[in-house]
Formats: structure tokens, C-alpha cells, sequence
């Protein structure tokens, strides 16, 4: 047995998370997950690889997704707060993430000005039109919004917990969860027993099919990690070389690059909550 420990919503490419105790689950991830991005002036997305203050940025979306705000969490920040009706009406302007070419609808100028001062560089906010039909790659391929790749990533307590201990061998300290920007967390209730799935680290580099709640979920991928994960959440500003450095040690995939926790594609929406059970229905071989 295995259950959802948190889930995670971030309306806003790159920027804050919010953790909610249940969501409907889309064909395309978490509701309103990554269905905006702050882009640059010629259209190319913005991240926290390279624009950490991104983290700062708390959104809140109305459930019906007609309004958006976004606010700094930054206590030295004297930008406050901006809201907007959001649009699908407007003209649509073309977008690139990772060298890929996909449309956005932009918000108008307001927002614009507000990103702009709050990140120090000239900003837009773009929302997925509702004409979007990306399929993401990967085992099971599936719709997905403005994520980098699949729409939904699934991490568990016990490989967080086996990365820190890892790291605390090399004497640095634990970092949290939100390092990994996950959207489902898994956790065992009995962290002693081997037959509970969830207890095993990294035991979702094998599951193929999961299901929570009235949903299911297709593995896709593993999750390769990047700089994102050296920025500190809570300060938008990266600090050391972990988790990569310990990552590299152990994590290193046959296709390049180390990886930390699975991407999904959704196979049956549903709605989800904290508590509900996580079973495996399939399983599979690791990618390591």
C-alpha cells in the first residue's frame, strides 16, 4: 500500500507550487498545472535555470481558470500583487520551449510590466490555448500543457530520503521535496516493510501503470533533472551544487544525464486527494 502525500499544482510554468488536498486530474496533468509561461519578448520561455527569482512568484487561479494572480513572496519586493482576467480571445503569438514552436495567448500588458520588474528582464505571460494538442513522448505518450515533457511527475518519500542520506555521507545538509517540483508525493505508511512498494526507493522507475482514485496513469519516462533543482525554493537563488553533485554518484541513465523520479501520462482522468491509495496495476524493468 502506498498512499498520496501531497499534490502539487504550478500554474505557472517555473514559478511557486501550491499544494492543494485534491484536484482533477485532466487528460493534460493536474487542472490549471503549467497552462501559463513567462516567455521573453521574442516568445522563448523563461525558466529558473535561468531566472531563479521565477520560484518567488506565488500564482493563485480561480477553479474555473477565468482569473489569475500573481504575487512575490520575495519580503524585500515592493511589486505586491497583480490580477487578471484571463484571456483566450486574444491574438495568438508563437511560443518556443525547447526549440519547439507552439502558440500562447498573451495577457496584455499589465502582467507584462509586473514579470518584467518583478524578474529584471523583459516579460509576457502566455496561457494555452484551448486549440493546444502537444503529445508528449515516452513510453506511454499523452497530452501535456506547457510542461517540459509529460504531463505529470510522480516522486516518493523513500527516494528523497535515500538522496539525503546519500548527500549527509558527503556533508550536506537534506533538501526538501520541493527541489524536485513534483505533482504527485508518495509515502508508505509502514516505512519498515518490504512489501510495501512505496517504502522501496525508487520503486516508480518501474511502475507502469498506476492507479488514484479514478484515475490512471501510464509511464512515460524517467525525470532527468537540470539546474533547476539547485535553486532554493524558498529564496529563488541557487545554492551549491546538490542534489546534481550526489545525483551524478548514483543516478547517471543509459541515456545521459541523471534522473530523479518518472514522468506519467494520463490514461483515465479522475479526481485525486491526498490520502488516496497509489496502486501499481503493472510493472516494469528500471531504465538504469
Amino acid at each position: 500500500m502506498a498512499n498520496v502525500v501531497n499534490l502539487i499544482c504550478y500554474p505557472v510554468k517555473g514559478c511557486a507550487g501550491t499544494s492543494v488536498s485534491d484536484a482533477f486530474l485532466t487528460s493534460a496533468g493536474l487542472a490549471h498545472d503549467r497552462s501559463f509561461m513567462v516567455i521573453s519578448e521574442d516568445g522563448i520561455f523563461r525558466t529558473q535555470r535561468r531566472h531563479p527569482r521565477l520560484a518567488l512568484i506565488r500564482p493563485i487561479v480561480s477553479a474555473d481558470g477565468t482569473r489569475l494572480t500573481l504575487e512575490s513572496a520575495d519580503s524585500t519586493d515592493a511589486h505586491g500583487t497583480v490580477r487578471l482576467d484571463v484571456t483566450t480571445s486574444a491574438p495568438r503569438r508563437e511560443v518556443d520551449l525547447f526549440g519547439t514552436a507552439f502558440q500562447g495567448i498573451d495577457q496584455g500588458d499589465d502582467v507584462a510590466a509586473w514579470l518584467s520588474e518583478v524578474l529584471g528582464a523583459p516579460s509576457r505571460l502566455v496561457r494555452v490555448p484551448p486549440e493546444h494538442d502537444r503529445i508528449a513522448d515516452g513510453l506511454t505518450p499523452g497530452p501535456s500543457g506547457y510542461a517540459d515533457s509529460s504531463a505529470v511527475h510522480l516522486l516518493s518519500c523513500a527516494s528523497l530520503a535515500l538522496l539525503n542520506r546519500r548527500m549527509a555521507e558527503r556533508g550536506a545538509p537534506p533538501l526538501p521535496m520541493d527541489r524536485f517540483r513534483p505533482n504527485i508525493v508518495v509515502d508508505s505508511p509502514d516505512h519498515e516493510s518490504s512489501s510495501d512498494w512505496a517504502a522501496l526507493p525508487h520503486a516508480e522507475d518501474r511502475a507502469r501503470r498506476i492507479t488514484i482514485g479514478s484515475a490512471e496513469l501510464g509511464y512515460a519516462k524517467l525525470a532527468v533533472r537540470c539546474a533547476v533543482t539547485l535553486v532554493a525554493q524558498d529564496v529563488g537563488a541557487r545554492q551549491g551544487p546538490e542534489p546534481l553533485r550526489t545525483l551524478a554518484s548514483y543516478r547517471r541513465a543509459a541515456c545521459g544525464g541523471v534522473v530523479f523520479g518518472a514522468k506519467f501520462s494520463v490514461v483515465t482522468t479522475g479526481r485525486l486527494s491526498v490520502g488516496d491509495e497509489v496502486a501499481v496495476k503493472e510493472w516494469g524493468d528500471t531504465e538504469l
